[in-house]
This record gives structure tokens, C-alpha cells and sequence, in this order.
């Protein structure tokens, strides 16, 4: 007996303009990540609120976003400390 692994290529990123300066992107109707507008620029954070990065259009922002890793999970331990550095920072 063998084993298959068939992969298919991810969905695309579906955006939303959640405010003036945020938008919004969801892949398969989950939540993927957001780009917001400040001083530095278009500033990508993950489906965990991780940065990305800051890029000098929206267009390289996205494109950023859809490019990271998909739908990253974080282990048990994981969770834990970044809620605990949370409470204790």
C-alpha cells in the first residue's frame, strides 16, 4: 500500500476595505490578515497579528499577504506563551 498526497493550489485572498486606512482579507471565509495605513506605510499583519512587513503601496501589501505562508498554526506551547507574554508585558 502507498500513500498520496494530492495538494491544490490555496484560494485566493479575498479582500474587504474594512475603514479609510484597512483592509481586510479572508481565504475560504477565514480570517487571513489585514493592511492598515500609517506612518511607514501599508503594514501587513498575518492571521496571527504578526508583521509582514511595511510596503510603499497597497497593491505590494497585498501581494505580500497572499504570499506568506498559509494559514500558519501555532502549537499548544506556542499559544500559551504568547498569551502569557501578553499578561506579564
Amino acid at each position: 500500500m502507498s500513500n498520496t498526497t494530492t495538494t491544490h493550489p490555496p484560494e485566493p485572498l479575498t479582500w474587504k476595505q474594512a475603514d479609510e486606512d484597512v483592509h481586510v482579507a479572508t481565504r475560504a471565509g477565514e480570517y487571513a490578515g489585514f493592511v492598515e495605513l500609517d506612518v511607514e506605510g501599508h503594514v501587513v499583519r498575518d492571521n496571527h497579528g504578526t508583521e509582514l512587513g511595511s510596503f510603499a503601496t497597497l497593491a505590494d501589501a497585498r501581494r505580500a499577504l497572499e504570499g506568506s505562508t498559509q494559514r500558519r498554526t501555532r502549537s499548544f506551547v506556542q499559544t500559551v506563551r504568547r498569551h502569557l507574554g501578553k499578561v506579564r508585558g
